[in-house]
Order: structure tokens, then sequence, then C-alpha cells
């Protein structure tokens, strides 16, 4: 039988492709690309050489780089919603329990930082978009917004039923809660904090999520130096890490 040139074996293989193949492979190319440089790393070429199809082929999917882009965004988004929805999972208690409701909150942000820390090219990638984008996740099939804000959220509504958070208060108060925690990712992921030791990284994550407890609660202020781990339990947040309360 006579051999085939490279481009039949090509057309072959795009016959054989199912629907959608295509781009699906090249947003996860543009993925992986994300994970390892960033957004910047994010380039159209490259994406289609992993795939396995020419360059020309991306435009059957995607307008330009920025579309594709926001594809990339989306999936980065996505990956940080399953790692915020795996902790929640992980807390134990009912639903509108108050200490359980803090717990889930305190998974949320626990997760975000971690995300950030452990994959600091997605996170950059996941709001580094070109153009406005609603960051939504599909939905699991129970009708809830499974998005990062999405999920903050709902938890937020639960501490409101448990009685924690009053209801007069509750409207757009996830904005400074989602505020405090980004803003510390960013500053110990590439901003000025990025080199603290593990330890004084614990702390600040320990006093971000004690003021927001505090202020969800509505409990005053406590005075500089004075935060410690009674205030923390009362407010259903983690503790020092085991490794560090012997220090």
């Amino acid at each position: 039988m006579a051999s085939r040139s490279a481009g039949e074996i090509r057309q072959e293989e795009r016959r054989r492709r199912p629907r959608g193949a295509v781009r699906d492979g090249l947003v996860a190319a543009g993925l992986e690309l994300a994970r390892a440089g960033g957004p910047d790393a994010v380039v159209l070429r490259e994406a289609t050489r992993m795939v396995g199809v020419v360059p020309n082929a991306a435009y059957r999917h995607f307008a330009d780089r920025d579309e594709l882009l926001a594809a990339v965004c989306s999936a980065a988004m996505g990956e940080l919603a399953d790692r915020m929805a795996a902790g929640v999972a992980g807390v134990r208690g009912e639903y509108g329990d108050p200490a359980a409701a803090g717990l889930r909150l305190a998974a949320i942000g626990t997760a975000y930082l971690e995300f950030a820390r452990e994959e600091p090219g997605l996170f950059a990638t996941a709001f580094a978009l070109p153009q406005q984008h609603a960051y939504g996740i599909p939905e699991d099939g129970t009708g809830r917004d499974r998005s990062p804000l999405g999920q903050l959220r709902t938890a937020l509504d639960e501490l409101v039923e448990a009685g924690v958070l009053r209801r007069e208060r509750r409207d757009g108060i996830e904005y400074p809660i989602w505020s405090a925690v980004h803003g510390l990712a960013v500053l110990a992921g590439s901003g000025p904090l990025r080199d603290v030791p593990d330890a004084t990284r614990h702390r600040l994550e320990e006093l971000t999520f004690t003021f927001i407890g505090e202020g969800l609660a509505g409990i005053p202020p406590v005075p500089r130096g004075t935060v410690g781990p009674v205030r923390l339990r009362a407010a259903g947040f983690p503790q020092s890490r085991p490794e560090e309360e012997g220090n």
C-alpha cells in the first residue's frame, strides 16, 4: 500500500476528532501554558503546536488571542472553584450551624490562598482577562452558582441563617471580604510579602481571617497585640497550625 503524505494523515486525524475537540484541546493547552508561565504565556501558535493542528485552525474557534485567553481564564477560574468546593465539602456540620458555617467560610478563604500560592500562573491568569467577564462557572445540577464569588455568597447566606451575620449587613459584604483575601494572596504571592517565612505568612492569614470573622459577627476591633485563639474560635475560624503553637 502506498505511503500517505503528512497532509493526508492530518486530514484523517481531523476527521476522527469529535466535534469541538480542537477547541477543547486549545483551551487545555492554553491552561497548561498559563500554569507554567501565567497569562503572557498563552499564545495561539504555541497552543496549536501542542494540540497538533496548523496555526490557522485556531481561528475557526477563536477570533484572536484575547478570545483564547478569555476561555483559559474561565478554565483557571473553574480550577479555583473546584478547590474551594472541595474545601467546603470537607467541613462537617449541618447547614445553619454557626460553628460549621464559620468553618465553611474559612475553608473558602483557605482554598483561595492555597490556590494562589500553589498555582500562581493560573491565579494570575484567572484575573488577567482583557475585557469584562462574569467569571461564571457552569452550575453543578443543583442550580447553585459554582463560581468562586457564588460560593462565597452561599457561605455568607448561611452565616445569616446561622445568626452570625445580621441580615441587614449582608448586602454587598462579599466584596470587602473578597478584597481582603485577594489582597493578601497578591501581597504574599508576587508582592512585597512574597519572601516572608511560612510562620509569618500563616500569622498574616490568621489575622486576616480574624479580622473578617470579627467584622461579620459585629465584634468591635481588638487592640493591637490582643488577637488570640479565643477570638478565633468564637468566630469559627481556623487556629494557628499545631506546629506553630509550641513556638
